[in-house]
């Protein structure tokens, strides 16, 4: 069993939960960290190992130093992140805010950038530390109402790689996973009807569906394990092949 101390970011529910399961059924003890207690609680209560509750805002630019600290509290060590919370709003071009751009610049580049910051001398003390952060297709696709989402994601991956070439010399892995649509509220938040929603995001997918969140957390898990420990700076589309474009017309 693994004994290391991983904090998920984002853990209250969808790809963020279903890898705290994970780790934790590995041996893991997990830090969950998002903005709403009560669902934090409720997966804590359904992890097989230790698990810390962190309520945060990431949005807050105290907030990456103050998990930190409270982990390191309980626990004494952080041995992987994943940093998987993300701000998306579907809205046109002319219809983004200033306060909307910025809230997509803060939790999904900043926050995973100072995390990893403020975790550096716990992670510089680990044996088999590793990061993992979770991107999107949209990073690398062009779509419509998708523009800051979208860039942040790419900027998420341009840390991811320039971290992993930066952090090899303390032997600390960063890898990236990029999932396709996934049966999430990320993906069905302000719909009327979540089910037609999934339907047709996996009308676009060329193996016919959207993923399953513990189908990302999985390959999540293969970049944290131990026995990755020459990868770094790779960054994995699990996206049922979305990415190159809507199923082929016979």
């Amino acid at each position: 069993m693994d004994d290391r101390i991983a904090i998920v970011t984002g853990a209250g529910s969808g790809m963020g939960a279903a890898t705290a399961r994970l780790l934790s059924s590995k041996g893991l003890t997990v830090a969950l960290v998002g903005r709403r207690a009560e669902a934090l609680e409720a997966v804590a209560a359904e992890l097989a190992g230790t698990a810390v509750v962190v309520p945060a805002d990431l949005a807050r630019r105290e907030a990456p130093a103050e998990i930190v600290e409270r982990v390191l509290a309980e626990t004494g060590r952080i041995d992987v992140i994943v940093n998987n919370a993300a701000a998306f709003q579907l809205k046109p071009f002319e219809d983004f805010s200033l306060d909307d751009f910025d809230l997509h610049v803060a939790v999904n580049v900043r926050a995973p950038y100072f995390l990893v910051q403020a975790a550096l001398p716990a992670l510089r003390a680990s044996p088999s530390a590793v990061v993992v952060n979770v991107s999107s297709v949209a990073a690398a696709m062009y779509r419509p109402r998708q523009t800051v989402y979208g860039l942040t994601k790419a900027a998420l991956e341009h840390v991811t790689l320039n971290l992993a070439a930066e952090l090899a010399r303390d032997r600390i892995r960063v890898n990236c996973v990029r999932p396709g649509p996934a049966a999430t509220p990320l993906h069905t938040q302000a719909v009327q009807d979540p089910e037609a929603r999934l339907r047709e995001l996996g009308s676009l997918v060329p193996l016919g569906r959207v993923g399953e969140p513990a189908e990302i957390a999985r390959w999540v898990w293969h970049l944290a394990d131990r026995e990755a420990e020459w990868v770094t700076g790779t960054v994995v589309t699990i996206d049922g092949g979305r990415i190159l474009g809507p199923p082929a017309v016979s």
